[in-house]
């Protein structure tokens, strides 16, 4: 895998340039990137993600660390990217998917179902999501964490739920946090249904106290 050079004199983050020179570059910059992305899920593929670092990705992919770094920011930034299409298929599902996850259904069915939704999502996604998490200075301010909090808090009030249902929304979504339930999973053995089947019993005993 080989990335594309950066042509003498490109100012990266200078801002814009007209004309055929400055669309291909940004073309390159696209394609590098993606390589980037690729290389890093074949290490995260063979080895894990705790083995993917940014030193690893550029040795492998055949560039500079300055280039990994000028690419994602950080650790957490290359861990984001690689969570983003996931992350994005689960939040459309929620916001804008048929019920009872999505619209249309009532608070609590939506708060089961994107729950339970939430615990198979991790099983799947959950190393790179806790890799990120461990990689953020703040993890709970990144947009994605944000408007799944948002999200929760929402379900909550419109359940009826008014005992601080942002303080709410932060304890439930405490209970999926991708470190907890993958060392559920791997070091307990509990069955993925029985996690789904408690966040239904939680946020049924929450929306019936209210």
């Amino acid at each position: 895998m080989s990335l594309i050079p950066i042509r003498p004199g490109a100012q990266p983050g200078a801002g814009p340039a007209a004309g055929p020179a400055a669309e291909s570059e940004r073309r390159d910059a696209a394609r590098n990137r993606e390589l980037l992305l690729c290389a890093a899920r074949e290490i995260v593929g063979e080895s894990g993600a705790d083995a993917l670092t940014m030193d690893l990705l550029a040795r492998r992919a055949g560039v500079g660390k300055g280039t990994v770094f000028r690419r994602f920011g950080s650790r957490a930034g290359l861990m984001m990217a690689l969570l983003s299409g996931a992350e994005a298929e689960f939040q459309s599902r929620f916001m804008f998917g048929p019920p009872p996850i999505g619209p249309g259904a009532p608070a609590l069915d939506r708060l089961v179902a994107v729950g339970a939704a939430r615990v198979s999502w991790i099983l799947e996604f959950g190393e790179l999501a806790r890799a990120a998490d461990a990689s953020a200075h703040n993890r709970f301010d990144v947009p994605a964490a944000v408007l799944w909090h948002r999200h929760l808090e929402m379900l909550l009030r419109e359940a009826g739920v008014t005992a601080d249902p942002w303080l709410m929304a932060s304890a439930l979504a405490a209970t999926l946090e991708p470190e907890l339930l993958l060392h559920a999973v791997g070091v307990h053995g509990i069955d993925p249904e029985r996690l789904a089947e408690s966040w239904r019993e939680l946020v049924t005993r929450v929306v019936a106290g209210a």
